[in-house]
């Protein structure tokens, strides 16, 4: 990532297209898969194949802002992954914490915000500084959003969000019958970003694994049969050009057929 991009706020540009005409939704959203496989494949440790996705997700971050993408966000270290073997718990906080010191500067140059989702309180002093830094640095850029789900889980950040209403409601500020899904939408751990228009998974596996359940609702799934560490612009571009040849109906009816 070297070169600025200007762009308008992510709050409010719309789906857009680029030069060449190739539309791009405002928010992807991508469950990085495959590591593991991609380094058991090449006889490599799994490390190596931790390693080759930091540099696809490089790679990545540099493509959306090329296609003029609004928000990424990226499932980077999820609630259930703590139960990992502890030498690769190491090896992905060392890369977390890699990535930040040597990607942040390239970030803020190129106009990209961070944000952080996820349950901070009961992590080491030393990543909450660093994902609190990454916040504090690129506050007022207004390029892309970069949103890191990072000790992640969609049921762990509903939960909090139901804790933060019933909070409300036991201080009688508000009562059973204000909540509402919009009320609880607006407790979640980033209240503001749009759901996602469509979210990938790489490695050719078929479910969210507690990601942005809420969110998804209405989201297009796209799962890809490559493994993470070879998701580049060319994948991503692939995936895009089939979450355009869908209709999204939120519920209503296809306009041609009526169903």
């Amino acid at each position: 990532m070297s070169d600025a991009i200007s762009s308008t706020s992510e709050a409010t540009r719309p789906q857009q297209a680029t030069s060449d005409g190739f539309e791009v939704p405002r928010h992807v959203a991508i469950i990085m898969d495959g590591n593991g496989r991609w380094a058991a494949a090449r006889g490599l440790p799994r490390v190596e194949g931790h390693r080759r996705g930091v540099v696809a997700l490089r790679k990545t971050v540099r493509a959306a802002h090329d296609l003029g993408i609004s928000v990424l966000t990226i499932f980077s270290f999820s609630a259930e992954n703590w139960s990992r073997p502890q030498s690769e718990i190491r090896d992905l906080l060392s890369l977390l914490r890699r990535f930040i010191r040597n990607d942040l500067a390239d970030l803020h140059k190129s106009n990209v915000r961070v944000r952080v989702i996820g349950e901070r309180e009961d992590l080491s002093p030393d990543i909450c500084d660093l994902l609190q830094e990454a916040e504090d640095l690129t506050r007022n850029n207004d390029g892309l959003t970069l949103v890191v789900a990072f000790n992640y889980g969609a049921r762990q950040e509903i939960a909090r969000a139901a804790r933060r209403v019933a909070a409300e409601v036991a201080k009688g500020r508000l009562s059973a019958d204000d909540v509402t899904p919009e009320l609880l939408a607006r407790h979640l751990d980033a209240p503001d970003m749009p759901d996602p228009d469509v979210i990938i998974r790489t490695s050719g596996e078929q479910r969210l694994s507690n990601f942005l359940m809420w969110q998804a609702a209405y989201s297009e799934l796209i799962f890809v049969p490559i493994n993470w560490p070879d998701f580049d612009q060319a994948a991503l571009e692939a995936a895009i050009a089939e979450y355009r040849r869908r209709e999204r109906r939120f519920g209503g009816l296809n306009a041609s057929t009526g169903s």
